[in-house]
């Protein structure tokens, strides 16, 4: 398969609805696999264009690829325009909060009425259960789930460093969404399906669940577990460069000692077995932090290079736009961003799926689009005249057309 041929999902129609992540997360995979993917947005945009700090990247991060129209769903004129847009579409999506979207009249049984074939997914906190109707981020099904226990020191539940939990879900929801269009094709109807950050949180954790149970007892946070395997941690290097290195094995022990000539312990009977250099890590471990503190970052990279065990310098995400195995093969996409000038782009990890030895084959060909950038052009495929479009948008039904002092979401 070559990077010209046409992409998986090409000649699919999907209406995204979505807001902050899980629901543009989902709608990027459909996009970047190919999908005609629609952003719907109020006339104001998308609130995550201007969110400040930690949020500051999720616009440009997630919405790539896609088009965007800027309607006002809370107008009946607003709602027929989506609902004549429904008339072709295959999946529609979103992650409002419960009730909201069924106020808006785009709800499962209202676009359904419209389109039987239509495939509905709706990404929640909760799946059906006491908590379905509860609001729910990223972080706080984290604290439920005990995601954060598990990641945190004893007494202190800390959320992981990304929102593992909103992109989970989004995924989740892509593959219900793609079994239902799989089974549309026998049976010839849609479906609603639903994803939900809670219960993919819960399936993350489903290992430790079982652990617990083993044990016999609940299973300890990361940082003070038992650990599996004798050399398992982060080092600190002379020059103050951190490595992780784990060996895994009784080969990976071998080839370690013998690339860092450490003959003393390569015949140690203490260290002879995973089992025995677990017990002996009370002792083993900081002897090896201090040998291994004497040398340079990039001689202990060298020998653990050497010595074929899984190792990592430790990184940070900022650093990732220049690694030099996404930039080989199209792993990174060269994206604008809020908040440079002069033209600036980031590159963005690519969607993380190969098709035959082709990872470029799924290319950045729509960069984030400016509030409701593509509006009069779906608007005229979907029928409408320049007339009825002029009108919506003096009634205010439609955001005013697209000009730079209107949008900072990306670069000019």
């Amino acid at each position: 398969m070559t990077t010209n041929s046409p992409k998986p999902l090409a000649g699919l129609k999907v209406l995204d609805f979505g807001h902050t992540i899980m629901g543009p997360c989902a709608g990027v995979l459909f996009a970047d696999l190919g999908a005609d993917v629609i952003k719907i947005e109020s006339v104001e945009g998308d609130p995550t264009r201007k969110l400040p700090g930690f949020a500051a990247g999720f616009f440009a991060a997630y919405n790539r690829n896609k088009r965007s129209i800027a309607v006002d769903l809370k107008h009946p004129e607003g709602q027929a325009i989506v609902h004549r847009l429904v008339r072709d579409a295959d999946i529609v999506l979103e992650n409002f909060g419960p009730g909201t979207i069924e106020r808006l009249k785009c709800g499962w049984e209202d676009l359904r009425k419209i389109n039987p074939r239509l495939v509905y997914l709706s990404m929640k906190g909760f799946l059906k259960g006491p908590y379905e109707n509860r609001g729910a981020l990223d972080e706080v099904v984290q604290m439920q789930s005990g995601l954060a226990y598990m990641t945190g020191p004893p007494g202190r539940p800390l959320r992981a460093g990304a929102p593992v939990i909103d992109i989970l879900g989004g995924v989740f929801g892509v593959v219900a969404a793609l079994s239902a269009l799989r089974e549309r094709d026998q049976t010839g109807l849609g479906q609603k399906v639903s994803s939900s950050l809670f219960e993919s949180a819960t399936f993350m954790l489903g290992a430790v669940v079982v652990g617990s149970t083993v044990i016999g007892a609940p299973m300890p946070p990361m940082p003070a577990r038992k650990n599996a395997w004798g050399v398992y941690d982060v080092f600190t290097a002379s020059d103050g460069g951190q490595v992780f290195i784990g060996c895994t094995s009784d080969g990976h022990w071998q080839r370690f000692c013998e690339a860092f000539e450490f003959n003393d312990w390569r015949d140690d009977a203490r260290l002879t077995g995973n089992a025995n250099r677990c017990e002996a890590r009370e002792w083993m471990l900081p002897e090896l932090e201090q040998r291994l503190a004497k040398l340079p970052l990039s001689e202990i990279l060298e020998k653990c290079e050497v010595a074929r065990v899984a190792y990592s310098r430790v990184g940070r995400p900022d650093e990732l736009s220049t690694d030099p195995h996404l930039l080989a093969h199209g792993g990174l996409l060269a994206t604008a961003v809020s908040g440079f000038g002069g033209g600036s782009k980031v590159g963005i990890p690519a969607l993380p799926v190969e098709f035959g030895d082709a990872r470029e084959r799924l290319v950045l060909e729509r960069q984030p689009p400016r509030i409701g950038e593509h509006t009069d052009e779906v608007l005229r495929t979907a029928g409408y005249s320049d007339r009825e479009i002029a009108g919506f948008r003096s009634a205010g039904v439609l955001a005013p057309q697209t000009s730079d002092a209107l949008d900072t979401s990306r670069v000019a």
